[in-house]
């Protein structure tokens, strides 16, 4: 039995091999980090932090860089070859989030954050963590 995508017959036509576009990757590149669920789930911490809108401008700011450092960390631990490197890389973005969560309780403590905005950024960091403990003890 012949199969139709590999013997075609003269009436179903394929395209030139001239005019035919080459198969390519997407535009945008994926690199280690963007197969890895915590780097998302560090995107969307990151972006949670910062939607808190924190008025202490020394807790927003140590909130922000903490946020930032765990998914920098989530990048570079995605990026390592080696175990014990990615073991580091992680238990390190793994801390930052615990870190930049603190801030915003902090925050929210002092009357700066909603308790909406501060469920958010408690539900993702509790998922942040358990995949980044998941990363850092396998």
């Amino acid at each position: 039995m012949a199969d139709t995508a590999l013997h075609r017959t003269p009436s179903q036509s394929s395209p030139s091999p001239v005019t035919a576009a080459p198969p390519s990757r997407s535009s945008t590149p994926v690199l280690p980090h963007h197969k890895l669920i915590a780097w998302q789930v560090a995107r969307d911490f990151l972006v949670a932090v910062r939607s808190c809108s924190i008025r202490s401008t020394h807790l927003r700011d140590q909130a922000l860089r903490a946020a930032q450092s765990a998914a920098l960390n989530c990048a570079e631990g995605a990026g390592r070859v080696s175990r014990a490197d990615k073991a580091r890389a992680f238990a390190i973005a793994r801390a930052e989030c615990v870190e930049a969560t603190a801030a915003v309780e902090i925050a929210a403590f002092s009357g700066e954050v909603g308790e909406a905005r501060l469920a958010e950024v408690l539900r993702l960091a509790d998922r942040l963590v358990a995949l980044l403990t998941g990363l850092v003890v396998r």
